[in-house]
């Protein structure tokens, strides 16, 4: 009896163990993948909402960068760069993420984050942010934008307002709470002055404007020496947006670089060494982003490119010593200042000027990498 208890219980031990088999004609279920190696290789980048490169772009590195249980990008889409900034500190769960460097300065005074430099690092600069003020016809400059209404939504335009506008002086009433095509809508509709968005050239929602008897036009930002150490300049054109700019007219504007961001993660730990890999992804496989069909943003990107005042995540800089690439001054706001003030150019330029200087700076990069 008792062997026959014990026969018994060995029986129910390997039923146990052993997984019932399927029923004939039944579908058979594959086996998952190993939790903790999924999770392992799997990092996050938050973008911006769909319409302009930045979800385009993450998209594309899932694509292109995908490695399966070693590697794999799950692209967030947030809501711009201010609060993708905040994101990248705070959330648990984001990696990394898109951000044009005048939110740095925004998040440091609107969230009282004195050492937010030492919190994040940067891994690439990537492309840049045009800031677009889109006003009625009557104001002229920016100084008409004094006392009057001006949306400017907290993700996408109000980092740049309150960086303009501080700079040079100007005391606006900003509505940041109405959303971006709500806000665009209300000046549409003759409920404000100017609406204020940094996003890519060619926007869609800016293309997009039906500007009915010219009443909207894109405002002139000249590139004044107070500025100079956050933006590059640029300019807009009749061909880039045909409804709110005369036939053979340039406008001056400013363009912020935009960069991966990422949290400073300890280098022992798990975060940090996923991290890593997806660098060596990235910056080993960047031709294929750059080539068709992939966003023409990427085309832009100079993985050795500095960033003022940030520091570059370790694992990038690592690869690029490894990979022999000398810092290139690409699109610096504080070399191409330097440039400016050896040539004591005047503070304010016009766009034909800006173009000419901008044109020369470049010049003067190569020389300086050819030394």
């Amino acid at each position: 009896m008792v062997v026959a208890a014990a026969t018994a219980q060995g029986c129910h031990a390997q039923a146990q163990q052993t997984p019932p088999r399927p029923a004939a004609g039944a579908a058979t279920i594959g086996t998952l993948p190993d939790r903790e190696s999924l999770n392992s290789g799997t990092v996050t980048v938050i973008t911006a909402p769909i319409g302009g490169p930045m979800s385009v772009m993450g998209s594309d590195m899932a694509a292109v960068l995908d490695e399966g249980e070693s590697l794999r990008v799950l692209p967030i889409l947030g809501k711009g760069s201010a609060q993708n900034l905040v994101d990248i500190i705070m959330l648990k769960n984001i990696d990394m993420g898109f951000v044009a460097t005048d939110a740095m300065e925004f998040v440091k005074t609107e969230y009282n984050i004195p050492d937010i430099a030492q919190r994040v690092r940067y891994i690439a600069q990537l492309f840049h942010n045009d800031v677009h003020i889109v006003a009625r016809r009557e104001i002229r400059s920016l100084q008409d934008l004094n006392g009057r209404r001006v949306f400017a939504e907290r993700s996408i335009g109000l980092p740049a307002a309150r960086t303009i506008f501080r700079k040079l002086g100007i005391q606006a009433e900003i509505d940041s709470q109405t959303d971006p095509t709500g806000g665009l809508q209300k000046l549409i509709d003759g409920q404000g002055d100017a609406w204020i968005a940094s996003v890519s050239k060619d926007a869609p929602v800016i293309k997009g404007i039906k500007n009915e008897g010219g009443r909207l036009h894109l405002l002139s930002v000249p590139y004044d020496r107070v500025l100079q150490d956050v933006y590059l300049p640029t300019t807009f054109s009749s061909e880039e947006y045909p409804n709110l700019v005369p036939p053979g007219v340039r406008v001056d504007a400013v363009a912020a670089p935009t960069v991966l961001m990422v949290y400073n993660w300890p280098e022992n730990t798990e975060r940090y060494r996923r991290t890593a890999r997806f660098v060596d992804a990235l910056f080993g496989k960047i031709q294929i982003l750059q080539s068709p069909p992939r966003h023409p943003k990427w085309r832009d990107t100079v993985l050795s490119a500095p960033v003022q005042g940030l520091i570059r995540f370790k694992a990038a800089q690592d690869w690029l010593d490894g990979a022999g690439q000398s810092p290139a001054q690409n699109a610096n706001p504080a070399e191409f200042r330097k440039f400016l003030d050896e040539r004591k150019a005047q503070a304010r330029m016009s766009s034909g000027e800006a173009a000419k200087l901008y044109s020369d700076f470049l010049k003067w990069q190569r020389s300086k990498d050819q030394r």
